[in-house]
């Protein structure tokens, strides 16, 4: 079975790491693109555009809508779906994020969702 890790894009990659995946939509600040060691970014299953203005009006306060409205956005996704089918063949797949925030993020939300569809 697929393990789906997360990790801040500022972290150091490692052997451990598996297939690494950048899963935001904008790329990370301060981050050169020669620097950043991924084999995939995944733009197309992060949050919408709207959903991620939302959500960064007030983190805080829009936090369980901004989960529950993303969690639809995937379970709608033709591309979540794609994505699951190709990292099947991984046993390690890491979804890089550049939020300082390690609780409430995207990418949390994104693991959770994958492991649920993988197991």
């Amino acid at each position: 079975m697929t393990q789906i890790r997360i990790k801040r894009v500022y972290e150091d990659p490692d052997t451990t790491d598996g297939y690494r995946v950048l899963v935001d939509r904008l790329w990370p600040r301060g981050m050169k693109k020669e620097y950043l060691k991924y084999d995939v970014w995944e733009k197309d299953i992060t949050p919408s555009p709207e959903l991620r203005k939302w959500f960064h009006e007030d983190q805080e306060e829009h936090w369980e809508g901004f989960a529950a409205m993303y969690r639809k956005e995937l379970e709608d996704s033709v591309d979540a779906r794609q994505f699951i089918e190709h990292i099947k063949s991984y046993n390690i797949v890491t979804l890089l994020y550049a939020s300082k925030e390690p609780v409430h993020n995207h990418a949390r939300i994104l693991q959770q969702f994958l492991q649920a569809h993988l197991g």
